[in-house]
This record gives C-alpha cells, structure tokens and sequence, in this order.
C-alpha cells in the first residue's frame, strides 16, 4: 500500500465506503499491516479499514478489509524478494491485471507460497500484464501488489 494511503487511515481518513478507520487492539491473531508487510505485534493498536486497491471504481475493484499499523510504519517499498509475510500461508491466489485495471481472465490460481517468484515470472511474460494481486487463498483478503518491473 501506497504510505500516502497509510497515513492518511493512520490520521482518520474515511476508508473506502466512507467510514473512518476501526482502531483495534491485536491479539495474538497474525494481523498483517498491509503497508509494511509485518505482523502486528500482539498489544499494538491497528486499524481495519474497507480497502479499495483501485484508483477508479467499476466492476473488477474489489474492495475489502485490511489491516494497517495505527501508528506511523515504514512502506516495504519495492523490493525484489518476497515479503516473509507471504511465506506465512502455504498458499495464495495470484491474479493478473491489465493496465485497465481489469482481470486478465484465465491468470487466477492458487498458488503455493514457494511459487510466487516462479508464477508470477510466468504472468509477467504476457506484456499485456501490468500487475498481479496476491490475495488470501483462505478468504480472499487482499495481501499485496506485485509491479511488472
């Protein structure tokens, strides 16, 4: 997530239906902040949040909860390896976007975690690819972004 998008949930921007953010307390429950791609130590305040990872709205924005840090964290940024997040599941969906912001139909899969590097290589050697989305296989959260280079 963009640290923009971050601090303004952090500063009680209204989420993506219009709410403002829910603060909660973590427990030891695995919550991960979806701007800094670490758990949420148990104890600390976070903040859920209707999340739409898409500038225009129309049918393929999804939109869902995420949680983010309550306090100001660090952006993983662009890095060329994996979060260690993503190692924490077996598996994840990937899917690919075009630079409409549509899903490239037919790029959906679950994918198992030792995977992503592999699969997404394999989405990205379709130039009409612009970026992936890996999501929750479990219940479809939205996890991260990965930009074609």
């Amino acid at each position: 997530m963009p640290t923009d998008i971050a601090r303004a949930y952090q500063s009680g921007a209204p989420d993506a239906y219009g709410n403002p953010p829910e603060r909660q307390t973590a427990d030891d429950g695995g919550y991960q902040c979806r701007h800094c791609l670490t758990i949420i130590p148990p104890g600390s305040d976070m903040l859920l949040v209707a999340h739409r990872p898409f500038d225009a709205l129309d049918a393929y924005a999804e939109t869902g909860p995420i949680f983010v840090c309550a306090d100001s964290c660090n952006g993983y940024g662009s890095q060329p390896e994996v979060p260690p997040t993503l190692r924490a599941s077996p598996d994840f969906l990937i899917k690919a976007y075009g630079r409409d912001d549509r899903i490239i139909y037919g790029t959906g899969a679950i994918t198992p975690a030792t995977q992503i590097e592999t699969r997404a290589a394999e989405l990205f050697a379709n130039p009409d690819v612009a970026y992936l989305h890996v999501r929750s296989s479990r219940n479809n959260c939205y996890q991260a972004r990965i930009d074609r280079d």
